[in-house]
């Protein structure tokens, strides 16, 4: 290991490709996509259960990801680091070998944990290696390697469903885990900051709303009072915990940031555009498999656009951001997801799987931009010894986007395809007006970042944040 640390102090590139390493398992859970109608008929589910297996694993990190990255500029940004890599190749085993749904669910949490541990100090730890001047170019390229996990997921699971089950989706992960775990002992030990007390009693009010989120999100259906509960719960815990991070002397983070109109902003725009973005990998799967006329291995490969789409233009973004204002970058990403959402919106039967596959990559295009300048941004924005919180808010925002997108947009397909069988609709009608309700109210969610970011004044000048 002595060995392989002198190698990353010498060339800090194997560093980046060790975090990326650990990092892709994460974005592979693409893969789990593409085994969606499998998981439904191997556990005999109607579709809308499915949202659990995202909401399980999402939840967990959501929840967890800012008190990790908390903890690793205390106690160390590589022991976080690895104690998440060993922590998801177990998960994975338990994911593979669940014998009902509610194993898998349960092995999903603990998978959930394993990705708030890797995740909350990657780009810390990526962004040691090089000199603060090569931040946005370094978290470009941590950016393509989350980029890459996710495009690699689903061809890796068109061509694994079909031969092996749907287990295949997480056993494969295990060893590549395992060795970016052994792999991590290379990297630097340094901490990002001084040892500071640890706000337990802020991390479980935290936990609290967004889990309270959570439940009120899937009492959306059925107002009554659950949902009640669930919302004065996220209400009151939300408030108890900004009001104690303004007060005790070392918050998990300081909310005193977020009185800046364009850092709040650009921290909201990142949740409503991956609510909008997880519109394809939440409910593409459903309709290819219904109107694609594609092998699984196919189907896999058709889904990879998106992600392809991150994995292209992050590096890009990454030697713009020098060059352009960041809050610019996030106007044109943006840009870019409407104009391909609404390109979604229009998908008709049979599937144009050509037209299909360039609105998933623009629309991909864009969110690539935009993740980009928004890790500069926060990155920019909070201090660096605070590195690890830092990053840790971009994946919240992320994350909290795809648990509200998972919970909302499914609940917005069902609604539009049983009210269109009621009134009457043939099925393929019908799920095809839920299909483009969905994606109609995806694409105007980019739309109003757009006109939030120019009433700001995100395309003037080209200050930074």
């Amino acid at each position: 290991m002595t060995r392989l640390a002198a190698s990353v102090a010498r060339h800090p590139g194997i560093g980046v490709f060790v975090v990326g390493l650990g990092t892709m398992v994460v974005p592979f859970d693409s893969s789990v996509n593409v085994a969606f109608p499998h998981i439904i008929r191997a556990f005999a589910l109607p579709i809308p259960a499915i949202q659990w297996v995202v909401i399980a694993y999402t939840l967990t990190y959501a929840a967890l990801t800012l008190v990790f990255g908390r903890v690793g500029d205390m106690i160390g940004h590589r022991t976080v680091f690895l104690a998440g890599c060993a922590c998801s190749a177990v998960a994975f085993f338990l994911c593979s070998a669940a014998p009902a749904y509610g194993w898998l669910l349960g092995a999903r949490v603990l998978q959930g944990v394993g990705a708030a541990l890797t995740l909350s100090c990657g780009p810390a730890i990526a962004t040691s290696l090089y000199p603060e001047s090569d931040r946005a170019r370094i978290l470009g390229l941590y950016t393509m390697a989350f980029g890459l996990g996710a495009v690699l997921g689903p061809v890796i699971a068109g061509q694994m469903v079909g031969q092996f089950g749907w287990q295949a989706v997480f056993w494969f992960r295990a060893p590549v885990a395992l060795t970016a775990f052994v792999l991590a002992f290379g990297l630097p030990t340094r901490r990002a900051g001084a040892r500071e007390s640890f706000d337990a009693a802020g991390a479980g009010l935290l936990v609290a709303g967004i889990g309270g989120m959570l439940m009120a999100l899937n009492q959306l259906k059925d107002v009554g009072g659950w949902f009640a509960a669930a919302t004065a719960m996220t209400i009151g815990a939300t408030a108890l915990f900004v009001r104690r991070q303004r007060r005790i002397a070392h918050p998990l983070i300081d909310v005193r940031f977020f009185r800046d109109p364009d850092f709040a902003l650009v921290n909201a725009a990142h949740a409503v555009l991956n609510v909008a973005g997880f519109s394809i990998m939440l409910l593409v799967p459903f309709y290819l498999d219904r109107f694609g006329g594609l092998s699984v291995p196919m189907g896999g490969v058709a889904l990879a656009s998106s992600p392809l789409g991150i994995m292209l233009s992050a590096p890009l973004a990454g030697r713009w951001a020098s060059r352009v204002s960041p809050k610019r970058l996030a106007l044109a990403g943006a840009t870019a997801m409407g104009v391909a959402q609404f390109a979604l919106g229009m998908a008709s039967a049979p599937a144009d799987i050509p037209f299909l596959c360039l609105s998933m990559f623009v629309q991909g295009f864009g969110l690539g931009l935009f993740q980009v300048a928004y890790f500069d941004i926060a990155t920019a924005t909070i201090p660096k010894e605070n590195r690890g919180v830092a990053g840790s808010l971009v994946m919240v925002t992320r994350t909290i986007g795809v648990v509200t997108g998972a919970t909302v947009l499914m609940l917005i397909f069902q609604t539009l395809r049983a009210a269109a069988t009621a009134r009457g609709v043939g099925d393929t009608d019908a799920f095809l007006e839920g299909f483009h309700g969905a994606f109609h109210v995806a694409a105007a969610m980019p739309v109003v970042v757009v006109l939030a970011g120019l009433w700001r004044g995100w395309g003037r000048g080209s200050s930074r944040l």
